[in-house]
């Protein structure tokens, strides 16, 4: 994995990266872009599997993608309350709507006979919440588990923090809700155990852990046990984040981790080939799927000026003065620092096949790559797929003034603009004319 993703992953993956990502969607409307990240996503059934098979406490469950499946998902479970959830990556589901009309993606039922309906209320269809684009995402597989009620919950995570060099616990007494809230109205009440990674977690901290989490009699013994799990578990699969929510007492005694997620360490795929291939991408942008197999660092945006860069940094600041000069970057584009022909070929295929793009920018600084080799990869580029859009180019660096002259011999229509400012200025002037 490529230097300039981890740069995009890495910003996520601090202990405080919901509450920033919380307030870019807050400004997003006072000229501050989101960018989508696309790491790997597991659905709550996938990660619930994972937990079961490491020994820590879910509900029982079985997960439908048929009708047929859904005619015996109750008699599999045998279970006094059923809830049911439609299974897609998105926040809300409880609230949303589906294309069919029905409403709610999450139900409870104590009647078997009630399941089959339900879940075949949900499949195929598709699922509007909050947190979704367009009209929703299609709902291929509907998980159906047992139903426990909560006589007492509580927050626990296991994050990687910078601040801390290492994996930190984080929990609260306060659960079922969101930790930056319980941050923001009683943050005395959050508990934060650092744990040396190259010791592990020791049964000490476990049981404080659990004690300060309120957990008493034999279920502190229990909770410290879950604690040590869900740690073994976050090295085990080379998480970044294990979170669960909530992680509570039912009322016949048991601990039981009721809802989690799970994120993992890109740089840790060739590792986690299990893992990694339980992602069916049926979620993701397919210009980001496109991009991967292009081996391509590309994250969709929504705008219509796409961009060609090399290196995050630069990548990135495009995106900005894009911004400042009024426009809509289409696209964040790192094709690395020794860019070829063939990636020059690869990143024209990929920004001509969205139809969001107007306009394609080229930002390149020859540090390491000759920006000769660029410019006639540009050329070699558009010629062989027949480029229509309007093309702006600016080139800095190593070998420019010969990249410049090719530019200009090529007979071809290329803006070549004269440093980074302008050639934001020339890339939003030609996406709003075209």
């Amino acid at each position: 994995m490529s230097a300039p993703m981890n740069m995009l992953r890495t910003y996520r993956k601090l202990s405080n990266f919901s509450s920033i990502l919380q307030n870019f969607k807050k400004e997003k409307q006072k000229n501050v872009f989101c960018i989508s990240i696309r790491c790997l996503s597991l659905q709550e059934y996938q990660s619930k599997k994972l937990m079961l098979d490491n020994g820590i406490n879910c509900q029982k469950f079985v997960v439908c993608s048929s009708v047929e499946e859904a005619k015996t998902a109750a008699k599999k479970l045998e279970v006094d309350e059923y809830v049911i959830k439609a299974q897609i990556l998105a926040g809300g589901r409880g609230k949303g709507v589906f294309s069919n009309g029905f409403k709610g993606g999450v139900h409870l039922t104590k009647n078997p006979s009630e399941v089959e309906g339900l879940v075949t209320s949900m499949l195929g269809h598709k699922l509007k919440t909050k947190q979704t684009t367009g009209d929703g995402v299609k709902v291929s597989k509907v998980m159906v588990a047992e139903a426990l009620d909560l006589a007492r919950e509580t927050y626990f995570a296991i994050v990687l923090d910078r601040s801390f060099a290492g994996p930190v616990i984080i929990g609260s007494k306060h659960g079922g809700m969101d930790i930056e809230e319980t941050a923001a109205t009683d943050p005395h009440s959050i508990i934060k155990e650092p744990v040396d990674i190259m010791t592990s977690v020791t049964e000490r901290q476990c049981l404080s852990v659990a004690e300060k989490l309120g957990f008493q009699g034999n279920n502190l013994q229990t909770a410290a046990d879950q604690i040590r799990r869900l740690y073994e578990l976050f090295v085990k699969v080379d998480a970044t984040q294990v979170e669960i929510n909530p992680f509570g007492e039912t009322p016949d005694g048991r601990v039981v981790c009721f809802d989690a997620k799970i994120n993992f360490d890109d740089n840790a795929a060739f590792r986690q080939k299990e893992v990694f291939a339980m992602d069916d991408m049926a979620e993701t942008d397919p210009r980001e799927i496109e991009a991967s197999r292009l081996k391509l660092n590309y994250i969709a945006l929504e705008g219509s000026i796409g961009c060609l860069v090399n290196g995050a940094g630069l990548a990135m600041a495009t995106m900005d003065i894009i911004k400042l000069h009024g426009g809509e970057p289409a696209n964040f584009l790192d094709v690395g620092g020794g860019v070829s022909e063939q990636q020059v070929h690869d990143a024209f295929f990929l920004l001509m096949g969205d139809s969001h793009v107007k306009t394609i920018l080229v930002n390149i600084f020859g540090g390491i790559v000759n920006c000769a080799t660029v410019a006639t990869g540009i050329i070699k580029a558009s010629k062989k797929l027949h480029l229509e859009l309007p093309l702006v180019v600016r080139l800095e660096g190593n070998n420019v003034e010969e990249a410049k002259k090719i530019l200009a011999e090529s007979g071809m229509k290329i803006t070549v603009a004269d440093g980074f400012n302008d050639a934001a200025r020339l890339s939003v002037q030609s996406a709003s004319t075209a």
